[in-house]
């Protein structure tokens, strides 16, 4: 079921990521009537690929701060948010694994808290099927054993667990499972497998599998987690006020050494390379999305592989792409910490310092 009335007031946490550009204008066409609020510390502002103008000029305001110290106020007649504020990969969670508990698990679990306080009706919490970790066999339903392989998909699964332990108060909340996120956007992640393979296509006419390529891996695209979120934000609550789903759809089940054949057959001329003698991945798993099916029948994914894979190229080829070191670059999210924090912008704590800002 669909809720009658659409959210009036949306605040978007992170939304000056990878997911942020495309979940805006989705919003903005689903809710032409709704206020938008965009809340971030801005790591990756700077980010941009090939954008023609500001992707958060399609917010209504831009506000800039660190998750961790949002304020009560900044919820002032807000009736949904979406909390994608978070140190979104599992490099990152492993040179940071303070600060990925302290945002993924810390800050999403105060500003639920907030958002009932405020008297927010929807709050919509990106999750990761990482949270399957290594599960061989049949594909994962929600209620699976989990097997986090890494603190960033243990911070996922310790804020669903303390979301659903809370006194919500009647506020819907939606943990989406995501799979692995791909797909073109104007703050472009190069760190995504599928986004990596595309990339190595283009730039080195090579695709190197560091693994034996037998891995098994969910995707979707930016564009249908942007489905799933309007989704989540008008859920009734039939089905519980705090649901954990699975998002995505069975036929994007892939093992990554078929994700890098789809490349190369859309980019002929270009080699692929896997390391059959490589050491068994700990992360591998097919996850069963019976349930979003279900729920969620108007908003399923629409985008296919190959749709994605067209998106990318002509996203990269558009923006004249050619850097076969992309996995020293900005692109690469850990990099672009790297580079705040060798540049002294961050601390050890992924804080902004005063020489963040205190140029000569």
């Amino acid at each position: 079921m669909i809720d009658a009335r659409p959210p009036s007031k949306i605040l978007v946490t992170g939304n000056q990521g990878y997911v942020g550009p495309v979940l805006g204008r989705h919003l903005r066409r689903a809710f032409p009537q709704a206020q938008l609020i965009g809340f971030d510390t801005g790591y990756f502002a700077l980010c941009t690929t090939n954008a023609a103008v500001a992707p958060d000029r399609v917010y209504d305001a831009q506000w800039h701060g660190d998750v961790r110290d949002l304020d009560g106020s900044a919820l002032a007649g807000v009736d949904a948010v979406v909390q994608l504020a978070a140190i979104s990969n599992d490099p990152m969670g492993a040179s940071y694994e303070a600060a990925t508990d302290a945002v993924n698990r810390g800050a999403s679990v105060r500003l639920a808290q907030l958002a009932v306080a405020a008297g927010v009706k929807h709050f919509v919490f990106a999750s990761s099927c990482s949270v399957y970790g290594f599960a061989p066999g049949a594909a994962r339903k929600e209620s699976d054993p989990l097997n986090p392989q890494t603190a960033y998909a243990r911070s996922k699964i310790e804020t669903e667990r303390a979301l659903a332990s809370m006194n919500l108060n009647g506020m819907t909340t939606t943990c989406l499972r995501f799979a692995t996120a791909c797909g073109m956007s104007e703050r472009l992640r190069l760190d995504l497998v599928l986004n990596d393979f595309v990339a190595s296509a283009i730039a080195a006419r090579k695709i190197t599998v560091l693994s034996d390529g037998t891995p098994w891996r969910p995707l979707i695209d930016v564009r249908d987690m942007a489905r799933a979120i309007e989704w989540a934000l008008t859920r009734r609550s039939e089905n519980g006020d705090c649901l954990n789903i699975n998002v995505g759809a069975e036929n994007w089940n892939y093992q990554v050494r078929d994700l890098a054949q789809a490349v190369a057959e859309a980019a002929p001329g270009v080699d692929v390379s896997i390391n059959h003698a490589a050491q068994a991945d700990t992360r591998s798993y097919k996850v069963d999305f019976a349930l979003y099916r279900e729920l969620a029948p108007a908003h399923q994914p629409q985008m296919s592989l190959q749709g994605s894979i067209a998106l990318l190229r002509e996203g990269l080829l558009a923006m004249g792409f050619a850097d076969a070191d992309f996995r020293a670059s900005p692109y690469m999210r850990l990099k672009m910490l790297e580079a705040h924090r060798n540049a002294g912008r961050l601390d050890a704590d992924l804080r902004w310092t005063r020489q963040a800002w205190d140029r000569p």
